[in-house]
């Protein structure tokens, strides 16, 4: 080997040992002066180049952008400003959200080329903040599925496998995060959007309360995010992270009518400060009332548990009832979900003058049929969501009576090959969008929960579990996610040596 090449090899090491080092350690040292934003920056530019050909993460690099704003990141340092808590800090932005002079598609051929003028409330927080935009990365068309692939932009791999999925819908975003591509990443999360994928990829991802993190600006539908409960949220490497995240992200704004008072608590020092286990009384739900899980993810959980039992908490496993049957709680979620892409509909073509419905226009036929089925939709039909809605609330505000947190598998398995759409469980079959996923259930309730590693399966695919809180709680949900990820951490564990060479 020449110096040439061992040089190289020193160069792309120091890369990956920034783009692998955490949110909260590079603002602070960013702050310090002791990192510079432009480096910082110019190294995940460097890895993205390198290791996103390979998994697809990002559909758009905002590579100019991001430089001039690390310029600026590195001068206001210079000058001794006041900086915020993420001044200089990259971040990823999931496709479904608008950044303004950003080709924002939400993965479908009708929006390929739009360019939104305006940032969502989310995405100027995080720019408020010191935050820089790095790019925009892969969805499914409008968010639609548990998987991340589109018509636009193809499917994105999982970093730990590239032949696997990532799950959905902010699989771009967790994927960028897990490959060392960004530290933090924006996700949404309708029916598990933000858990899914970070499950699936083996990183954190965080739904806070309803109401924490403004949808504005409102267009023409300010109700819809109701229908069903839709949050937004971070996805990072740790529980830390993500809070600092979400502490740049939460607040009331204007646009919103469901916002939340300004938080009363930092959830950084929720996140720092943590509890001592023997102080935290968790309710283990193996299968979430009756959802179908492998013995692999059964077995990481379980191990999991085992180890924070022993190390102090309190764990005892909890009997969810669920009214009905699984089927009758998933006809609730998807009548809801249909109703919701009838407001996506109904803005799009008045905001964009876009519709969906038109034959001329280049939607996927899942779309289509998903609309069509929303507008036949029957208000009786929608009365029964609504009462089964509450019975699912009920019972896991009951399940959460005598402990801190619930916990559950996120996912019922690992993620699956890119070209299974027909996913099963141990060789049973389960519905291919949600059968497998344990996560919607709380976007009926509104509870808060976190997605947080537990380990791998034989494979060494990551396995995910969930941690839920009670309504209005989500500091709890980070406290105890913390207290559990200082029990066993994760945040050293990277994807294999495939993804870039150097890990």
């Amino acid at each position: 080997m020449t110096s040439s090449d061992d040089a190289a090899d020193a160069s792309r090491a120091d890369t990956t040992d920034v783009c692998y080092t955490s949110a909260t350690t590079l603002a602070a040292e960013i702050r310090r002066g002791e990192r510079s934003p432009v480096a910082v920056v110019d190294a995940f530019l460097e890895r993205i180049d390198r290791v996103n050909p390979e998994i697809n993460a990002y559909v758009t690099v905002c590579e100019e952008f991001a430089r001039e704003a690390a310029a600026a990141a590195e001068r206001a340092v210079e000058r001794g400003d006041d900086l915020g808590p993420l001044h200089g800090v990259p971040v990823a932005i999931k496709d479904l959200n608008h950044v303004a002079g950003v080709r924002t598609t939400f993965g479908s051929p009708a929006f390929a080329d739009h360019v939104p003028e305006e940032d969502d409330v989310v995405v100027s927080r995080l720019r408020e903040a010191g935050a820089i935009i790095l790019g925009k990365t892969n969805t499914p068309e409008f968010g639609r599925k548990t998987m991340t692939d589109n018509p636009v932009f193809g499917a994105s791999g999982n970093p730990w496998d590239p032949s696997r999925t990532t799950g959905g819908s902010s699989g771009g975003s967790a994927a960028a995060v897990a490959a060392g591509l960004a530290p933090i990443a924006l996700g949404s999360d309708a029916a598990g959007s933000i858990r899914i994928p970070s499950s699936a990829c083996g990183v954190v991802g965080l739904l806070p309360d309803f109401g924490r993190v403004p949808a504005g600006p409102v267009r023409s539908d300010a109700f819809q995010e109701i229908l069903p409960y839709t949050f937004f949220g971070p996805i990072a490497r740790t529980v830390s992270d993500a809070a600092l995240m979400l502490e740049a992200m939460a607040g009331p704004d204007a646009s919103d009518p469901y916002g939340l008072p300004e938080p009363e608590w930092s959830y950084r020092e929720a996140a720092d400060h943590g509890i001592d286990l023997s102080d935290l009384r968790i309710g283990y739900s193996p299968t979430f009332g009756d959802f179908v899980v492998s013995n692999a993810v059964s077995s990481a959980v379980e191990s999991a548990l085992d180890e924070l039992s022993a190390a102090g908490a309190t764990v005892e496993e909890i009997d969810i009832h669920f009214e009905g049957s699984w089927e009758e709680r998933h006809d609730a979620i998807e009548w809801i979900l249909q109703s919701r892409y009838v407001g996506l509909y109904e803005n799009l073509k008045r905001d964009a003058d876009v519709d969906l419905l038109a034959t001329d226009e280049p939607i996927t036929p899942e779309v289509r049929s998903r609309i069509r089925a929303g507008l036949e939709i029957d208000t009786t039909t929608l009365s029964t969501a609504r009462r089964r809605r509450t019975a699912v609330y009920d019972a896991i505000t009951t399940a959460l009576a005598d402990v801190d947190v619930l916990v559950t598998p996120t996912l019922g398995r690992t993620a699956f090959e890119l070209d299974v759409t027909e996913p099963t469980v141990d060789g049973e079959s389960v519905h291919r969008m949600h059968g497998w996923t344990l996560t919607w259930p709380l976007n009926l309730s509104g509870h808060p929960a976190a997605s947080i590693p537990a380990g791998f399966d034989d494979d060494g695919l990551p396995i995910g579990m969930q941690v839920v809180g009670d309504r209005l709680a989500d500091r709890e949900v980070v406290t105890a996610a913390a207290a559990i990820e200082d029990a066993n951490p994760w945040a050293n564990a990277y994807p294999p040596t495939a993804i870039g060479g150097d890990r």
